[in-house]
């Protein structure tokens, strides 16, 4: 037979006082509870507005150029300061060719301008000589018409022929002129369009000067051929990129968000974003984009989550971000 002993009354009171504390008012939750978590994500700085530097065809020699000057990889430029120099020595070596062509052309121009000259007026005697037969052929048939029809045949045919062939050295006078014109023109076009190429390539010259049109940070590209960023000696093709300077003044945090919580987020919303450098100072954000296609998160592991992908614009620049830097994401709910 079990024995059963009095319970005190102080210990009656602390189990009422338990009882109490641990019980929950019907249909009423904890704050830990209802209060809604925010949603945190990872993502990597990068610059809003960043400038690239793709290498242009200069002209239709130049689908190459030689790098003989580089700024040092992740220096702060600002507007107007010279970031990359290419190698003008083909340009130059073009230039001083051209200007040689140019003056032989030239020459043959003035050469050209006193042929035709002479030829005129060699055709303008001929011409003159013919109108003075044909003259005399007149008269002399008109003071035959006396004469004996043999005569007056004979100077007929004289006459016919003074009046063809004052016709044809007409006609060739007025062919000739048109014919020098036509040359006039096709080597005063020469001239024109070699002093155009010269004023061009003088004007590529500068260009080969790259300058930095914004602040920010200067980041060499890789070479494509190596593998590797971007040194002087390098050759590079038009079309290829040689460097990017991002504007620090305008950030954005690329980032994503969970499938599940796609629709927890909506562009505007606050966020709250911190660097993995400085996890004790918060920057203030907003969701500027949400994109509209899912896929996963990383393709080369075998977890098969998938996000959307997110911006977030930085509300304040800070010379302490960087394009590049790892910073948490924290979407605040309104």
């Amino acid at each position: 037979m079990k024995r059963c002993y009095p319970i005190h009354p102080a210990q009656l009171l602390l189990l009422f006082l338990l009882a109490v504390s641990c019980a929950r008012p019907d249909g009423e939750d904890t704050l830990s509870e209802t209060k809604e978590r925010n949603i945190v994500e990872t993502g990597e700085l990068a610059a809003i507005r960043n400038h690239s530097f793709v290498l242009r065809r200069y002209g239709r020699q130049w689908y190459e150029m030689r790098v003989i000057g580089l700024l040092e990889h992740g220096a702060m430029v600002q507007p107007g300061d010279s970031i990359i120099q290419l190698d003008p020595t083909d340009v130059k070596r073009y230039i001083i060719d051209r200007e040689s062509n140019l003056e032989t052309e030239i020459a043959n121009l003035e050469k050209l301008l006193v042929d035709q000259d002479n030829h005129i007026n060699e055709l303008t005697s001929n011409m003159k000589n013919e109108t003075a037969t044909f003259n005399l052929k007149k008269i002399e048939l008109e003071s035959s018409r006396f004469e004996t029809e043999r005569l007056r045949k004979i100077k007929e045919l004289e006459f016919e022929q003074a009046k063809i062939a004052l016709a044809k050295e007409k006609r060739k006078l007025e062919l000739n002129r048109i014919i020098n014109e036509n040359n006039l023109k096709i080597q005063q076009i020469r001239v024109r369009q070699i002093k155009n190429e010269i004023e061009n390539a003088y004007k590529i010259l500068p260009q080969l000067t790259l300058r930095a049109p914004v602040s920010g940070i200067f980041q060499i590209a890789l070479n494509w051929r190596t593998g590797y960023l971007l040194k002087i000696g390098d050759n590079i093709y038009a079309g290829n990129n040689l460097a990017n300077v991002p504007e620090l003044a305008h950030m954005k945090v690329n980032t994503c968000i969970n499938e599940a919580d796609f629709l927890k987020i909506s562009p505007g919303q606050k966020t709250a974003i911190r660097l993995d450098a400085l996890s004790d100072v918060v920057f203030d954000g907003e969701v500027s984009y949400i994109g509209k296609l899912c896929h996963l998160r990383d393709y080369n592991k075998k977890t098969r989550q998938k996000v959307f992908d997110v911006e977030v614009r930085m509300l304040t620049s800070d010379p302490r971000l960087k394009p590049g830097m790892t910073v948490s994401c924290e979407y605040l709910n309104n």
